[in-house]
């Protein structure tokens, strides 16, 4: 009888699942837990906006009708906030879902995939799905070392990966190492710039890395809904590139991808003037008062442009963990990412922030 492994892909074999931590769920149970504060996954403890949440309970009414497969409205608006043309825009199920288009329109089984290691999860599994050779360039104190992922471009290479702000460490690359790298990337190598977090950013270093789009380059822009905007569990995102581009990506998307709630939500926000503010300001105050307290403890952390921060806890991250677990608090360990005396916590409210503070000294007392 065959085995039902030898049914599987060996590509496929290869995949390491995604490890999304414990739920909040599973940790109350587990610890007999009243309340979990989670800072685990980089979520908005904000919330969407309430012009978001009325236009979804709208919409609720409708959903035995399929969504827009081509989400009209909601591309004509990315379009006029981002000034490109509408047919370069491509929405889907989280900027996640964009990245595995990528793969399935542009990388041939043997080509290379280019990203900094530690990487997003996305980036090896969309490797593996689309029997591609991974090329994982090591990060220089904690940020992508541009040129080495330069260096390492061959003629078999078809995607390079750029994370900015960089998950998981917050850090960014400046305009200028992004110039320098798109001066010389072969013609033949596509560029995606994930920037799931660019709402956070206040370094005035920062790229703008739509112009790279304006100006016909091979560049995937990649952004979503779930950080800034608070609709993480809608999962809706987007890739922003040339038309040409953009035109491959939905000869491979899914008919009806994303749903029309989640449609209705995102425009939603968008029309809300205050929203990106409301998040940005939250995370300024946050950082700033984390950064104070990680101080006073003596302990390293990375400057972060992004919603969350990265810390040395100066003990094995797995034992951080579970301490913190213990007082209802959940972060993200670092050991998944080849750093095991890190933790990766969100920023949450000035009362979340203060309860992990609290639960953290206890820990590291």
């Amino acid at each position: 009888m065959t085995d039902m492994s030898d049914l599987i892909r060996e590509s496929v074999k290869q995949i390491k699942p995604y490890s999304p931590g414990k739920s909040s769920q599973e940790a109350k149970e587990e610890l007999g837990l009243e309340e979990i504060t989670k800072l685990a996954s980089n979520e908005n403890p904000l919330g969407p906006s309430p012009r978001a949440i009325e236009a979804m309970q709208e919409a609720a009414a409708e959903v035995y009708f399929y969504p827009d497969p081509v989400c009209r409205d909601l591309t004509q608006a990315l379009a006029e906030l981002c000034d490109v043309d509408p047919e370069g825009i491509v929405i889907g199920r989280g900027s996640d879902e964009i990245i595995h288009m990528m793969g399935l329109a542009f990388v041939n089984p043997g080509e290379e995939i280019i990203y900094s290691d530690p990487p997003f999860a996305l980036y090896p599994m969309t490797t593996a799905i689309m029997d591609g050779r991974a090329v994982a360039v090591p990060h220089r104190d904690l940020t992508h070392d541009l040129e080495a992922m330069t260096a390492a471009v061959t003629e078999r290479t078809k995607l390079v990966f750029i994370s900015n702000p960089y998950n998981p460490t917050g850090t960014i690359v400046t305009a200028d190492e992004v110039a320098r790298l798109m001066d010389v990337i072969p013609d033949h190598v596509i560029v995606g710039f994930d920037e799931a977090y660019y709402e956070y950013v206040d370094d005035l270093e920062y790229p703008d890395c739509l112009e790279y789009v304006r100006q016909g380059r091979k560049v995937v822009l990649l952004r979503t809904f779930s950080k800034a905007y608070g609709l993480a569990g809608l999962r809706i995102g987007y890739g922003i590139a040339p038309p040409e581009m953009a035109r491959a990506l939905k000869q491979v998307r899914e008919p009806f991808n994303v749903s029309g709630i989640s449609q209705v939500a995102a425009l939603a926000s968008l029309q809300d003037p205050d929203q990106v503010q409301r998040s940005f300001q939250l995370v300024q105050e946050g950082k700033q008062y984390l950064y104070e307290q990680f101080e006073q403890m003596g302990l390293d952390y990375v400057p972060t442009q992004a919603n969350f921060i990265f810390v040395d806890v100066g003990l094995d991250s797995r034992e951080c963990f579970d301490g913190l677990m213990r007082q209802g608090v959940t972060v993200r360990t670092g050991d998944i990412f080849g750093l095991p005396t890190y933790i990766r916590v969100t920023i949450g409210t000035m009362e979340q922030n203060r309860k992990f503070i609290e639960a953290l000294r206890d820990v590291l007392n």
